[in-house]
């Protein structure tokens, strides 16, 4: 069926195919998965580096991830129908009810409010897997039509914008190189949240009572119609 021309008949089939597995039993499901890993094994998959993940998606990744963790749910095989592979300055937007999961490196996630995130595995939260399987939204799409890049701002040319299809939330990528030693961080008509990723500096504003000390791993928020200056003081410029 999930050949036909039918849109329909090619979600149905995937929610069938997709609840099953995860409704399946335990002890099929870990046998299942000891077969596949002995197929990959035999057929050259263990020699694969640890940075597997990074050079593809394959049975490298289902060893390099597997190996030596407890058999968990159906969750786990899930992971072979979720293939995307990240770059570096690049960003992805699922939409509601598009399933995703981490296996391997750090992001940014901004997400809307929501008071009914499910989880089906991979994870000692509570997991609904009846609700996720009844939820979820089963039409298949490249991964290429979720990634989108950055444009970069034609009034600051150290900004570039993250701008996904919904109104809910941007994320702004700011560049500030080392030839800069004042860089002011423009005010915005929303409230936002900066996240210090690379340098220091020592930040003001009109909103804040004293001086702030900025550096690798610091969160700060930023008011509605509130600029931040930012003096820095690392060689590197800052991000």
């Amino acid at each position: 069926r999930s050949w036909s021309d039918d849109p329909r008949g090619v979600s149905a089939a995937l929610r069938v195919c997709f609840t099953r597995l995860m409704k399946s039993e335990k002890k099929f499901f870990v046998d299942q998965l000891n077969m596949l890993v002995k197929r990959i094994s035999q057929e050259g998959g263990s020699s694969l580096p640890a940075a597997a993940p990074q050079s593809g998606f394959g049975g490298g990744l289902c060893l390099v991830e597997w190996t030596g963790h407890p058999p968990q749910l159906p969750a786990q095989h899930c992971t072979w129908s979720l293939p995307m592979q990240r770059q570096t300055g690049r960003a992805m937007f699922l939409g509601a009810n598009e399933p995703h999961a981490y296996l391997h490196g750090d992001c940014v996630e901004c997400m809307a409010c929501s008071d009914n995130t499910v989880r089906a595995g991979l994870t000692p939260k509570f997991i609904d897997v009846l609700t996720l399987c009844e939820m979820l939204n089963y039409t298949p799409a490249p991964s290429s039509s979720k990634i989108f890049p950055a444009t970069q701002s034609q009034l600051d040319p150290s900004v570039y914008l993250y701008d996904p299809p919904v109104p809910d939330f941007a994320i702004m990528r700011i560049e500030i190189p080392s030839s800069i030693k004042l860089y002011l961080v423009s005010a915005m008509d929303s409230a936002s949240i900066l996240l210090v990723i690379q340098g220091t500096a020592v930040g003001t504003s009109t909103a804040a009572a004293s001086e702030m000390t900025l550096r690798r791993g610091s969160v700060l928020f930023i008011s509605a119609n509130e600029s931040i200056s930012l003096h820095l003081s690392s060689l590197d410029g800052m991000l």
